[in-house]
Parts: C-alpha cells; structure tokens; sequence
C-alpha cells in the first residue's frame, strides 16, 4: 500500500526520486523519506506529505549521489512518527530498507534479534527486517536479503542499500508488487507502480513471489530465495506520461470522472460485434467452452470493485441465467468455500494486486475452480495468476476513490455476460440490440457530465448534514452501495446505501428532518415500488434526492431534488446512475475543504491483509 522508488544509474538520485515518490503519493502519505548513497549513507525522513520530505532535505547536504531509495508510508506498524518511517535501518553495516507489506512473524524475530544485542528505534515490523538482513550480513548484500527472506512470512516489497556495498541495491517481493525499469544508460528505476517509472523508460520486469534482484552498474541478475536463477520477462508499460497528468483538472477524480466516455470507448472498441450479435473476447477465448459450460460463478472483490461485483452478478442471473454469488474476498478463504465441479471464480480487481482478492483466487484454484481476472493493470499479480481473462483498459486511475475503474468493471462483465449469454441461451438479435445500447453509453455518459453544475448545486444545499441514505433497487442496489461509499471516501460524510425496501426493516428510525436520501429511481421492472420507498421517507421527513429517467416529470412532484440520466436499458443503467452520485461525493469533498485525491486513512492499492 505504501509508495516505493529505488534508483541505480549515473544520474543525481535525489530529483528523480522525490518526483516518483510525488508520483506515488496516492500509495501512502503519512510519512516518507529517502535514503543516498554518497560516500556514506544520508537519510532523511519526514511526517506528512512529500512535500514536507522536500522541504526538509533543502537544508541537508550530502544527498547527491547516484544511489537512494525513497518511500511513503501507510502505517500498519507503529503510529505515524518519523520514527516509523521509512527507511529503516540496520545497527551494525549501514544497511538501509524501504518495505511495503506485512513480516508476520516480526515479534518473535524482534525478541531473537534483542536477545543479540540489536537496539531498536521505531515500532515497526519493517525495521525488525532490516536489523535481521544486518545480523546475517557477512559482506555480501544479495545473500544476507536472501537469507533473512527464508526467514520471515508475510508479504514484502523490499529494496535495500549497504554502505559496504556502494554501487549495489537489491530488491525482493513476494505479496505485494515491485518492478525493475531497465534505462538505456545502465540505469534503474524500481518502483511499486509503473508511474514513476514511465517518465525514465518504459521497458520493464515484474517480480514475481521470492524473486529477488541484484542490480548494479554492470548489469542485473535475478534469483530466487534459495538463489536459483530466473529468468524474468522484459516488457514495455502499457501507460504514457500524459495519463498520469492532472491536464488541467484541479484534482485527478475530477478528471478520471470525465474520461469516463473515453475511457469506456477503449474499453469496449474491438469486443462487440454488432453484425453477427456476439461479443469477442479474446482473453477468454482458450477456456471458452468451459466457461460456457459453467454451473456456477462466484464473484470475488473488495471495496468498489465488490459493488462492480455485485452488478455483475445480476447481469449473469438474468442475461445468462447462470446461478451466481458475490463474496467479499476478505472472507472467502476463510470461510471453507464449497467449490463443485463447473465453478468459474472471476477475481475483480483495478489494481491486480488487491491482497485479500490474491489470496481468495489462489484459495479457488487450489479448490479446482477455473479462476478469470477483471483487472485493469497489465502484468499485475492477479493477471498472472489467473487462468484467464479480460482487462479493463480505461488507463491508469491515479485517484484513490475509484471512479472510470468502476464503469470499466461494470462494462467488462457486462461483455462477460452477454458472452456467456449468447453462447447459451441468447439469440443473435437480442445479443445485437443490447451491444448497440452499450456502443451508446459513452455519448449518454457525456450528456450527464453536461449536468455538473446542477449536480454540484444540489450538492452544496445538502453537504453540512452528515447522515445520508443512499438507496436502490435491483441492479441499482449495488449502485446505491458505491454512491455511499464514495461519499464516505472523500467527504467524510456518513452514508449508508441499502436496498430500498429494506430501510423500512430498521434503518427508517434513521430518517429525520432534512436528513438527505439520494434514490436511483430510474424507470425500470421496480420503478413504482421505488416511488413508494420514496414516499416512507418524505413522509419522514427525509429530502430525496432522485436520480431519474429524462422526461419522467411526474417525480418532480414526490421529491425535492431530480437529477436525470438518459433513458437506457435496464441492465445496462447501472452505468449511467454511478455518475451523479459519482460527481456529488466529489462536490461535496471539495465543499467541505478535502483533498479529493488523498483522502485520510485510504490508500489506492491495498496490498496488505
């Protein structure tokens, strides 16, 4: 979850690393700090954003070598000190870590390495890592991070530095993501995101689990823990310096909610045949026959992607008539799953790295199920590790509430429904007219973002009352769900999202005077049970907010505030009720004075169980 950017080459190491680590500022900010090789090693690190690392470092000499390693932490161990922070180092050999994950076993390795002598600074667990890396170091840097590694469970993204070793850096990765981009002046850049690698160079390599990689100036080698060679697999980055840029936007949500249109383009240009009526995924196209054959699919994610989920779930039950379940992949592997003979597990995921949504795959697989990722980064852990699947291509999503990621999801498995629909029980006309709908959705997506102004005034008359309700029905239920939670994420607003019927179960007490309930009340098979769940809460008291089918009048007169979407499909609208409720969360955060992309406590990947 935090933000790591290591650097070997002939170039000075401080720029270049503090501006990968702003880069990467959205992996973790509540601390960071860097770590230069000159002669001997400087360190210096900071609480707060990057920004206060910078200012820092411009009273300090020394950090103009061509060696360092940088970081910005999410804390898991320890409070947020700069005693916490990263790098961490050894007290014997002038070693020097950065970490992202979790070593699990760091309290028994604590007590052994203070049975030894080592004298410790800092809470965390990532310091217990580099005092054991110190103790087993007996001159060679590369041996002593592969030793310490067979000690240790959990998860790691390591780089490491040794003031013995001036021109060597070592890196290692088992459970959360690490890559190597290969310059062209013998130079390095090592990073958990291809973001601040792109602007250097765009050939790169993954590290898979217990890789580990000695680089220096000469070249690099690559081994496992045991040091066994590997061989790892060069690639370009799929990303480009533009679509990391803010482009004008005040902040990366904002913008990543208006390349919804182009992104969605991308995303389902070359998947749908409109004259035969199918839809052509290539990705799936091995196990088709086999997925076609599927008795059962479990839907496994967390956070948004889990409500991307939950859509998707609806569109195989009634598009493919596929019996299908939606599991929080946090608990999934540690429920005992039943997994029968002909059950197809689809891991959705933005950032293929999402570790309880790993570990709930691999769970399936061991249990026999034919494993399909949704993912939108290439190369990534869970793109890997799946038997097969579909990526998003929406580009990279820089802002941690997850907005295009989310269309691009629903959009993907809309496609992977009506694939499996057609192949069983849909006939080539009907596969046609909903592929033509969806070809549609782009432009009607462009028609709401006209509406931001409306939907930023309606906001601000409801931003200073901190309890609202979100509620939906049918394959709006799940909309309702990310609505809430956008504006739980960015605004700090409570919000609860429900179906609409069950509010009257118990969280009806809720409803008081002005309280603000926004309803996905679109025209569709529940329109009229939504009016009545609208009526429960006027009556209340409540003020609706609804989110309406255009030319549907007759609502204005039931609530307080419309916001319209283009008349679509039903299955298909989920795609289109996201973006006001999408677009309020991001009003209402800035109303409040929040950063919208570095909301407090949340990282963009959770790589950490």
């Amino acid at each position: 979850m935090c933000g790591i950017v290591a650097y070997l080459g002939n170039k000075p190491a401080k720029h270049l690393l503090l501006e990968g680590l702003k880069r990467l500022e959205y992996r973790g900010y509540d601390s960071a700090g860097i770590a230069i090789m000159n002669g001997k090693l400087n360190v210096a690190r900071a609480v707060g954003r990057v920004a206060m690392l910078e200012e820092k470092l411009e009273g300090l000499e020394g950090f103009d070598g061509s060696l360092g390693l940088c970081h910005t932490r999410w804390a898991t161990h320890g409070s947020v000190t700069e005693h916490n922070a990263h790098p961490h180092r050894d007290d014997k050999h002038g070693i020097a870590l950065v970490h992202n994950g979790i070593i699990e076993n760091y309290a028994a390795l604590k007590t052994y390495l203070q049975d030894k002598g080592h004298t410790f600074t800092s809470q965390t667990d990532t310091e217990v890592l580099a005092m054991l890396i110190g103790e087993l170091y007996e001159g060679d840097l590369e041996k002593a991070v592969q030793a310490a590694l067979r000690e240790v469970t959990g998860a790691y993204a390591i780089c490491v530095v040794c003031e013995k070793e001036p021109g060597v850096l070592v890196v290692a990765r088992k459970g959360s993501p690490l890559m190597v981009g290969i310059g062209s002046n013998n130079d390095y850049v090592v990073a958990s995101d291809g973001a601040a690698i792109i602007s250097h160079t765009s050939r790169v390599f993954m590290l898979d689990d217990y890789n580990v990689v000695k680089l220096t100036r000469e070249g690099f080698r690559t081994t496992d823990v045991n040091n066994v060679a590997v061989n790892p697999k060069v690639q370009q980055l799929e990303i480009d310096l533009e679509q990391i840029e803010l482009g004008g936007y005040p902040h990366f949500m904002l913008k990543e909610i208006f390349e919804q249109p182009k992104a969605l383009r991308a995303c389902m240009s070359g998947r749908m045949d409109l004259r035969e009526g199918r839809v052509v995924l290539g990705g799936l196209s091995t196990f088709g026959k086999e997925i076609t054959r599927a008795k059962r699919v479990i839907l496994t994610a967390q956070g948004t992607a889990l409500h991307a989920a939950m859509i998707g779930r609806y569109l195989l039950e009634d598009l493919a008539k596929l019996p299908s379940q939606t599991e929080y992949a946090s608990e999934f592997r540690y429920r005992n799953p039943t997994i029968e003979e002909g059950t197809v597990v689809v891991a959705v995921s933005q950032s293929g790295e999402t570790a309880d949504t790993l570990a709930a795959l691999h769970e399936a697989k061991e249990r026999g199920a034919l494993a399909l990722g949704v993912i939108n980064v290439v190369g990534s852990t869970i793109s890997r590790d799946t038997d097969a699947g579909v990526y998003l291509r929406v580009g990279p999503e820089i802002g941690v509430a997850s907005t295009k990621a989310f269309t691009g999801q629903v959009a993907v498995l809309t496609l992977i429904s009506l694939f499996m629909a057609r192949r069983r029980i849909m006939g080539a006309g009907d596969c046609g007219d909903l592929l033509r709908e969806m070809e549609r959705i782009p432009e009607k997506i462009e028609r709401i973002l006209e509406q931001a102004p409306i939907i930023k005034k309606v906001t601000e008359k409801y931003v200073d009352r901190e309890n609202w309700l979100f509620l939906g029905r049918g394959y709006n239920y799940p909309t309702a769900l990310e609505g809430a939670l956008k504006l739980k994420e960015i605004s700090y607003i409570h919000a609860e999202g429900m179906p609409a019927a069950e509010m009257k179960h118990g969280p009806i007490a809720l409803i008081n005077e002005g309280m603000p309930a926004v309803f996905i009340a679109n025209r569709g098979r529940q329109y009229e049970k939504v009016m009545s769940n609208i009526q429960e809460v006027r009556s209340r008291g409540g003020h609706v907010i609804a989110v309406a089918t255009e030319g549907d009048e007759q609502i204005k007169k039931h609530v307080q505030d419309v916001l319209y979407i283009p008349d679509v499909p039903e299955p298909l609208s989920p795609l289109l009720t996201v973006i006001p409720l999408q677009l309020m969360a991001y009003y209402a955060a800035v109303a409040r004075g929040h950063d919208v992309d570095k909301p407090r406590n949340l990282a963009k990947s959770v790589t950490v169980e």
